[in-house]
């Protein structure tokens, strides 16, 4: 007895294969969203704490020289924008590798899903609370979720 071994079309291969990497590859696009929200906020809350400082846009051409003369609060989101594009390079970079070399599985989503998710709460507690400490804390574990992630990547590649 012949077993009948199902085919698929190369065009249905290429659809069912794009359809696994959006779904892995969503929290990269969650992110970069975030990322977006958080530019509003800061212009939202920025614009207009300049204009009640007096502060003209030129005077503003270098980061730092009109700093002290803005609320802390309104500093705070601008600087969250700003780390939203340094320690995340990292959490782009790992799931672009792990799609492009095969380790795009549940794991490595569930960690990136897990990764923005911190990122939001790091950004919602460095924009509306002092207390540093605890700012620390949640970026302390976005951190230890990267060091996961790469240490996944290394051994599946590696070892």
């Amino acid at each position: 007895m012949e077993m009948e071994v199902p085919t698929i079309s190369f065009g249905e291969f290429v659809a069912n294969y794009q359809a696994e990497l959006l779904g892995f590859l969503t929290p990269v696009l969650l992110l970069v969203c975030w990322t977006l929200v958080m530019w509003l906020w800061m212009y939202a809350t920025r614009i207009p704490a300049m204009n009640k400082a007096k502060i003209d846009p030129d005077e503003a051409r270098h980061p730092g020289t009109y700093g002290d003369r803005l609320p802390a609060n309104v500093r705070a989101i601008a600087d969250n924008y700003n780390h939203l594009h340094e320690q995340p390079t990292l959490f782009y970079a790992l799931m672009v590798f792990a799609a492009l070399t095969g380790g795009a599985d549940g794991l490595m989503m569930n960690l990136g899903y897990a990764y923005v998710g911190i990122r939001v709460l790091h950004s919602i507690v460095q924009a509306l609370s002092p207390k540093v400490a605890l700012r620390f804390m949640v970026f302390a574990l976005g951190s230890i979720v990267l060091f996961v992630m790469a240490g996944k990547e290394v051994i599946r590649v590696f070892l």
